[in-house]
């Protein structure tokens, strides 16, 4: 969604926009996650603008990246605090991404050792031969794995 930085948006519209429910949304300004005060209108709906859309694509994606929810406050904190902390944003950042390269890392290793042993069962199932691999009733000389 290309937000009008004009333009207000309902919580349900923010919400299909970050790709997050509403009661998600609603925890996440409850959290103190959010960098701005929500307006509401006169009827008491949270009115949100397109910095707040933003801000949220930025919260979703640390989040499913595996940034805890309390780095993820400190981050707001420092960002509603203003300018002149930027170096401890950089290392709360940093640290975060040194996290996520090894995750990376290690979900590669392990994608590596399901391709192989995918193309041992294919291997074996096409010479006919797949009887037996990782038998646990089999005496352990006899197993292939």
């Amino acid at each position: 969604m290309e937000a009008d930085s004009r333009r207000r948006y309902t919580i349900g519209e923010v919400a299909h926009a970050v790709g997050m429910s509403v009661h998600a949304l609603r925890f996440y300004e409850r959290e103190q996650l959010l960098i701005g005060p929500i307006q509401r209108s006169a009827g008491g709906q949270r009115q949100y603008g397109a910095v707040d859309i933003d801000w949220l694509g930025i919260c979703t994606r640390l989040r499913e990246s595996g940034m805890p929810l309390a780095e993820l406050r400190r981050f707001a904190d420092l960002i509603r605090q203003g300018p002149g902390n930027e170096a401890e944003r950089l290392r709360l950042l940093d640290a975060h991404q040194a996290r996520v390269e090894k995750q990376i890392a290690a979900l590669e290793e392990a994608r590596e050792i399901i391709a192989w042993k995918t193309n041992v069962y294919q291997q074996h199932l096409r010479a006919g031969d797949a009887s037996g691999l990782w038998d646990p009733t089999a005496p352990q000389d006899d197993q292939v794995t």
